[in-house]
């Protein structure tokens, strides 16, 4: 044993002591965290499923972030994951289990080990092993694969590293305009009793878990769950960011941070004469050589692993949309059709708005603050300690041929298939020409594409209505599978609470109905220990992939949730019985014995049409890291807050180093003699775009800083870091250059 597991074994005996004397806590507790953001140039975003929107640089950085919950050093525990992507998958599910039983044998397995997606539409994809999940990347992208697979791997051994005595507070509230119904006419097609028993046809409520150092007394994170979809970025956006639930979790652990650190701001407001005088005698540096740790050192959150975690993850958000200010047509700026979400026809020309319209970096920054608000309320005010049992049950079912027994008759499941309004799209990102959403036909032109590709089989197109099939992607395997069969789906408890790991998104009345029915067969499968205090919620986009879970009744409409609904019109009724079954066996103590069929590991047969980035040519005298176009400077000689200086710089294709847990820009400010990073671009008002110049094909990097009310009076100057190769075998070089400075007042 080496040094470093001597000290892990000595903390472990810490913990143990700690553990048995019973004074610091109900559970042993660890958090995680690490960087996944993924290649800012050329890669198709996962969500869209727009051709065009390939990624062009960072809004702010996507995170892995983890908490392990256990009974002592012994005793049971699980992993949740909350991950800055569009949904889990179930290769990244495989080959991280495979790298955690590498490292910590049968600890960590599928059975406790949760991976779920917050949602977004802003990132890379090209991750899914299935291929109607890859058309838009060109396939499969190893780049984009390998740094969410590591940054789970390095957020689950830093949680577990930083396992200790602890307690866990819950709190559940609301959250105000944060989501809105964008299917309110298959909403409605639910029984109006059923209904009425709501308040609204969307689940406004966050449930918050406060993780507490039982040593220190001090917080160390704060995971919660709540329903809106990660679509406040539209389908024209090429930035990569987490959208409203990462700048939540971003905002969440700025504030936490502020909370805990001092401030060291002169109250001496600097004279803005002497700024200008000292910005005016500092010029641009022009590009430089510099090591793969200079972009490191001007990251602004070290990640030590001592940092506050706060995660932001999805639920049952299959019909909720942030465009809480509903859908208007384009073109005469009415409200769209009620119950096709088309204008005269058209679906391209009925889009949603978001609070900040039409700016959605605004929309987006305002749902993540109102999630924010909420969380912040909900972690001050927990007060009640959870305790009791940790438990955990998972199954994989073959979804495309499951019996359920319904009204006293047995009904089933269906290979997978995609409807019409599937392709029509929704008002947060309307899809193609000629389709609309409630369509019930399939005109002839797209029928003979179909049927070009596949034709169903006239099993699949009864198994499906009232769906008319245009894509028999469960029926489809060349030249791989389309569409998953096997899906996993998994309970895991934490005294009273519970979550259910589910791989789709649930429309708010088909989560409502899982989450009942879960609760009651808990309560009548258990001597008293499950009652009504019992509380469910849902994870989803977990471990898998598999679309939207729609109720028998919005099936019928098939408006877009419906229309991807992909097992049939029984496929929520299905789930209902199955975690059924898993409740029962968690209420009654037993262990479920057959964990059915595996899914399979398609990393073998995935496929790449993306080409890499190959040499980057630069102006005949000039180097990387060189300014194009140095700060543009107002006619006042310095800048004020909400101002935007920005600095173009010569530079290369960002895939030749993700710089994880680095920076490829900087905000760095004078202080004495010293340049000191003050915001870097996982902050959400400095913004890193990266694009080919159209006239010389050379490669340009643009640095904005919006600059925030919070910003200190000083001397400042935009600094950008970047990485490139002469040829394909080449070692990757580094480079940096800095702007002009320039004062700020």
């Amino acid at each position: 044993m080496g040094e470093s597991g001597v000290i892990v074994a000595l903390g472990l005996l810490v913990c143990a002591w700690s553990w048995v004397g019973g004074t610091q806590g109900e559970y042993l507790i660890g958090v995680g965290s690490y960087d996944m953001s993924g290649p800012a140039a050329d890669v198709n975003m996962m969500g869209y499923a727009n051709l065009e929107q390939n990624t062009a640089g960072i809004h702010f950085r996507l995170r892995a972030r983890t908490f392990i919950v256990g009974e002592g050093l012994e005793g049971p525990r699980f992993v949740f994951v909350n991950l800055d992507a569009g949904m889990a998958s179930q290769l990244l599910t495989i080959k991280v289990l495979q790298r955690l039983n590498s490292r910590f044998g049968n600890l960590y397995t599928e059975e406790n080990v949760a991976i779920s997606g917050t949602h977004t539409h802003a990132g890379p994809g090209g991750y899914l092993q299935y291929l109607v999940y890859s058309v838009t990347s060109l396939g499969f992208v190893k780049q984009s694969f390998d740094v969410i697979a590591d940054a789970i791997e390095q957020s689950i051994i830093q949680a577990h590293n930083n396992l200790k005595p602890g307690s866990i507070l819950i709190n559940i509230g609301d959250v105000k305009d944060a989501g809105i119904n964008r299917s309110p006419s298959a909403y409605l097609q639910n029984p109006a009793k059923e209904r009425a028993r709501y308040p609204s046809n969307v689940d406004t409520q966050m449930t918050l878990l406060r993780f507490v150092d039982g040593e220190s007394g001090k917080s160390i994170g704060a995971f919660n769950w709540f329903a809106t979809h990660g679509t406040s970025m539209s389908n024209e956006n090429k930035l990569i960011s987490g959208d409203n639930k990462g700048v939540a979790a971003r905002l969440f652990e700025d504030w936490f941070a502020s909370q805990n650190t001092s401030s060291n701001t002169n109250s001496t407001v600097p004279d803005i004469g002497q700024l200008v005088k000292k910005a005016q005698s500092i010029n641009a540096t022009g590009g430089k050589d510099c090591n793969k740790q200079a972009n490191q050192e001007s990251k602004v959150r070290k990640n030590d692993g001592s940092l506050f975690v706060g995660a932001f993850c999805q639920s049952n958000v299959g019909d909720v949309s942030p465009n809480v200010l509903g859908a208007f047509c384009t073109d005469t700026g009415k409200p769209c059709d009620f119950n096709h979400s088309s204008c005269n026809g058209n679906d391209q020309l009925c889009v949603g708005r978001g609070p900040g319209y039409p700016n959605e970096i605004l929309s987006t920054n305002m749902i993540g603050g109102r999630q924010f608000k909420s969380a912040v309320e909900l972690f001050q005010s927990a007060s009640e300690e959870l305790s009791g049992k940790i438990e955990y049950l998972h199954v994989y079912l073959n979804f495309t041929d499951i019996e359920v027994e319904l009204d006293n008759k047995v009904v089933k499941t269906c290979p997978a298939a995609l409807g019409p309004g599937f392709a029509a799209g929704t008002t947060d990102g309307p899809g193609a020409f000629g389709f609309q959403q409630g369509d019930l036909k399939i005109n002839p032109f797209w029928k003979n594409l179909r049927d070009f590709l596949k034709e169903p089989s006239q099993y699949q197109v009864d198994c499906q209505n009232s769906k008319p099939v245009l894509l028999s992607i469960g029926e489809m395997f060349d030249p791989y599978p389309w569409a998953p069969a096997i899906l996993p789906i998994q309970i895991l408890r934490l005294g009273k609470l519970i979550i259910l790991s589910v791989p789709g998104e649930f429309t708010t009345m088909a989560g409502r109905r899982l989450r009942e029915a879960v609760k009651e067969t808990l309560i009548s499968s258990s001597n008293g220990e499950f009652n009504d205090k019992t509380h469910v919620v849902i994870a989803g986009l977990t471990n898998t992939y598999s679309q939207y879970i729609a109720t028998f009744e919005e099936y019928q409409h098939q408006r877009y949730e419906a229309a991807s609904t992909l097992y049939g019109p029984h496929t929520l009724s299905a789930y209902i019985q199955e975690f059924k079954k898993l409740a029962k066996a968690m209420a009654e103590g037993q262990n479920i014995t057959i964990k059915g069929p595996s899914p399979p590991d398609l990393s073998s047969v995935q496929r790449s049409l993306l080409l890499g980035p190959f040499g980057d040519s630069l102006p005949e005298g000039t180097k990387f890291g060189d300014i194009k176009e140095d700060i543009d400077f107002p006619e006042r000689g310095y800048f004020r807050k909400g101002d935007t200086p920005s600095a173009t710089f010569w530079s290369a294709n960002p895939r030749y180093d993700l710089l994880t847990e680095g920076t490829f820009a900087a905000v760095e400010r004078l202080q004495g003699e010293r340049w000191i990073a003050a915001y870097d671009d996982d902050d959400l008002t400095l913004f890193f775009k990266w694009k080919v110049d159209n006239s010389s094909l050379h490669g340009l990097a643009i640095l904005e800083w919006e600059i925030p009310d919070a910003a200190v009076s000083g001397v400042y100057r935009l600094r950008h870091f970047g990485a490139t190769r002469i040829t394909i075998t080449s070692p990757i070089n580094y480079f940096t250059g800095a702007s002009s400075a320039f004062a700020v007042q």
